[in-house]
């Protein structure tokens, strides 16, 4: 469960370029932030709020007693929404926000209360994150697969599109040789005053290149609490064909 003072912050952008209108998107008679929200619910946050960018989601929200906050059409990331509530919200430097995506309507619960735990348990860190061993070659070797090294104080210490660590007597063709590595997922927890600073900082060309914001953290010396997932969760929906394996799971879970 999560702390009483620790809030949950669901960004939702109408405009998607790959799936327009993805946070309503029609997942078992609901829209998708539907179900996005209810996961959040269930983590034990007393403070869930909707970030989004249109009136029609807004309404959406409505609709089920959600808490949503109209922001600006301009930004350019989620991270971006997601500071913009916590000023509208006057939240304390220190409150833990947590950054749920609007199109992972399969997030376990779980894993919302680990990443805020896992932040608040290291005062030291700026923001905390999550991931989860990689055994197939594939997607080790995937640039759409974000992989993360650690160090032994559970810090990350790069997160990069290439396969990372590099397997310098050759990369096995099967998992019987183990973990490759690790795969970063993307969701987040943060203080408050990081994200202020945050957003107030340029990004770095390590950023631009790689096209990963927590670069931009690591660039200004922050440290990232990072742990291995509880649970490993089902893909979030970026594309149409996401959209149609997520309701098939959805659909597969309500007949269990």
């Amino acid at each position: 469960m999560m702390a009483e003072t620790d809030w949950i912050v669901i960004p939702a952008r109408y405009d998607s370029s790959r799936l327009p209108g993805k946070p309503l998107a029609e997942i078992d008679g609901r829209p998708m932030i539907h179900w996005v929200y209810e996961r959040a619910m269930a983590a034990g946050s007393e403070h869930v709020v909707i970030a989004t960018d249109d009136e029609r989601i807004q309404e959406a929200a409505a609709e089920i007693g959600a808490r949503a906050v109209l922001t600006s059409e301009g930004h350019e990331s989620g991270t971006d929404r997601l500071a913009e509530v916590i000023d509208h919200l006057e939240l304390p430097d220190e409150t833990v926000v947590v950054n749920l995506q609007g199109d992972e309507p399969l997030m376990p619960p779980v894993l919302l209360a680990q990443v805020a735990n896992l932040l608040r348990a290291k005062p030291d860190a700026a923001m905390a994150t999550l991931m989860v061993p990689i055994t197939e070659r594939e997607e080790f070797l995937s640039p759409d697969a974000v992989k993360v090294v650690a160090n032994g104080r559970a810090e990350a210490m790069y997160f990069s599109r290439a396969p990372i660590p590099f397997h310098r007597d050759g990369l096995p063709e099967a998992r019987e040789a183990g973990i490759f590595g690790f795969r970063h997922l993307g969701l987040y927890a943060y203080r408050a005053g990081f994200l202020r600073r945050f957003v107030q900082t340029s990004s770095p060309e390590i950023e631009r290149l790689e096209k990963l914001e927590q670069l931009r953290a690591l660039s200004m010396g922050e440290t990232i609490a990072i742990a291995i997932a509880e649970v490993t969760p089902a893909p979030g929906v970026d594309t149409a064909a996401d959209l149609e394996r997520v309701r098939a799971l959805m659909a597969e879970e309500a007949v269990d």
